[in-house]
């Protein structure tokens, strides 16, 4: 099998969903796509394989149900978590300029997080369910005390709130 086989392999394996939800921040109904692999496609149970940019109350791994809809030109659409992953999914946002957000990732990823970055003052944050939070929670709040970068916790598993 050639490389250029393998990757399209590899993409057939996954799939886009619409995510549709409120952002209080933004103040207004937005849309997020994100990429996941199906379980079960008949019966419309697919698990997320991004960490979300901007949606609030979905990790990855999380288990969802969509189902074509029609409103969103044909396209697969979230309309319910089945199954939460147990992982988080913190927003972090640069505020010091000065600083490289790349140096505060490696800081999270030394922690036993992953992160996708959106541009140089802006990443969604992976804090797997077997990373414990309280580590990751402390050097957060230092960095917002510090005034260095803000987070917010979009989604924060039942398990890292118990570390707390």
């Amino acid at each position: 099998m050639s490389s250029t086989e393998e990757i399209q392999e590899s993409q057939d394996e996954f799939v886009k969903i619409v995510f549709r939800f409120y952002s209080e921040l933004f103040e207004k109904e937005m849309i997020e796509t994100l990429w996941c692999k199906p379980l079960d496609a008949e019966l419309g149970i697919y698990q997320v394989d991004n960490i979300p940019f901007y949606a609030p109350l979905l990790a990855a791994d999380d288990v969802v149900f969509a189902e074509k809809d029609e409103k969103e030109g044909g396209m697969l659409a979230y309309k319910q978590t089945l199954k939460e992953s147990g992982n988080s999914t913190i927003h972090l946002v640069r505020l010091n300029d000065q600083v490289d957000l790349n140096d505060l990732l490696k800081q999270l990823v030394e922690l036993g997080c992953n992160f996708e970055g959106v541009n140089e003052n802006y990443a969604a944050i992976d804090v797997p369910c077997d990373v414990h939070y309280q580590p990751v929670r402390q050097l957060l709040d230092s960095l917002e005390n510090d005034e260095v970068a803000g987070f917010s916790e979009a989604c924060l598993s039942d398990l890292h709130q118990k570390q707390l």
